[in-house]
């Protein structure tokens, strides 16, 4: 909807009009020029956008933390290092440290001062760019709401990398740090300001195709279910739209999450282990090379360190090392993550919406 810019009820008369009526008296002098509202979409200024996608992300993150922690130990834990770990082992291995249940909850703290900016990027960009294309190429294009979702994640996914990665390397069991603080100390002086943007490349290939596939659902969905229900901007189909959406999105897009979830969770362990390696390269035991495993460059997860944080080359090391099934590691929980996170997040932020778009209603009268 283009900014509504309403045109006072009442202007003075130009000197070049003249009177229709008898002469009264004269008009009382205007002192000040009626004040123009700033440009809004739907109703909304940039700002309440922006408020409304930082409280979604916030309440959806931290609602579905648990199972985003189940996914990670997923993925990050895979052939040679060790066997296979499924979504039962995975909760068992979550909850079996210090902490208990409470460990499914680690890395909460960077989730939260990630989410909530990004989240305010991811919907506000979003917004202003479905207004400009459905300008351009009219309502319900489904490759205008594509295109704004890919637009909108470019710009979140900025944002929100940084603490993603350290949220990642909390997740896991065998993580070495004891906090963010900690974590982002340690990263930056063991592997500089770059370590936190090394998955950025692979975050926004896959956040790109998941963000095209994921709005046009949902704006398709909501159009469809809206055109059942009473009420087509009532929080159920928000909801429904949104689970459908997010379902459909994340598995598509799981062989890109696997491998963001492995960059971002490597780092170096020294040059003892890379000694260790080389002696055994040197005695020549085939069952170690033929693993094929770096034993010198280990990450969090302990697993090999990649040669290169290039997209190509880890698709063909998890390949080469866990066959194609590595590819989908980690899809149940993706999934399992992704419905009820994309139905808590948009029902939050549509309900937000109305709040702001009731609250500039009563100010207006």
């Amino acid at each position: 909807m283009a900014a509504d810019y309403r045109t006072p009820d009442r202007l003075l008369p130009t000197a070049a009009e003249e009177p229709t009526g008898p002469p009264g008296p004269p008009p009382k002098p205007v002192l000040s020029a009626p004040v123009v509202p700033a440009a809004t979409h739907d109703g909304l200024r940039f700002w309440q956008y922006m408020l409304a996608g930082s409280l979604a992300g916030v309440v959806e993150h931290t609602a579905m933390f648990p199972v985003d922690t189940l996914k990670t130990h997923m993925q990050a834990g895979a052939p040679p290092c060790r066997p296979a770990v499924s979504l039962g082992a995975a909760l068992r291995n979550a909850v079996a440290g210090e902490g208990g249940a409470l460990s499914l909850y680690r890395g909460l703290p960077a989730m939260a001062l990630g989410a909530g900016p990004a989240h305010a990027v991811y919907f506000s960009v979003y917004e202003f760019a479905k207004s400009a294309l459905t300008d351009r190429f009219g309502p319900n294009n489904p490759a205008a709401h594509a295109a704004s979702g890919v637009l909108a994640t470019v710009a979140s996914d900025a944002v929100f990398t940084p603490m993603d990665t350290v949220k990642q390397r909390l997740q896991l069991t065998t993580s070495p740090y004891t906090g963010v603080g900690h974590c982002i100390r340690t990263v930056l002086r063991d592997e500089g300001l770059s370590a936190f943007f090394v998955s950025y490349r692979t975050t926004v290939v896959m956040n790109a195709p998941y963000t095209a596939v994921h709005f046009a659902t949902y704006e398709a969905a909501k159009r469809m279910l809206g055109d059942m229900a009473a009420d087509e901007e009532s929080l159920a189909v928000h909801a429904t739209a949104g689970a459908a959406a997010g379902a459909l999105a994340a598995a598509v897009t799981t062989p890109l999450d696997v491998v963001k979830t492995q960059l971002q969770c490597q780092f170096s362990c020294g040059l003892f282990l890379q000694a260790l390696f080389l002696f055994v390269n040197a005695i020549d035991l085939p069952s170690v090379q033929d693993s094929n495993t770096h034993f010198g460059d280990q990450g969090v997860c302990g697993c090999e360190r990649f040669s290169s944080s290039s997209i190509g080359d880890v698709f063909r090391a998890i390949i080469n090392r866990d066959g194609y099934s590595g590819l989908m590691r980690g899809w149940k929980p993706r999934m399992l993550f992704h419905a009820p996170a994309a139905a808590i997040c948009w029902s939050t932020y549509e309900a937000s919406k109305s709040f702001f778009e009731r609250f500039n209603e009563e100010r207006r009268k």
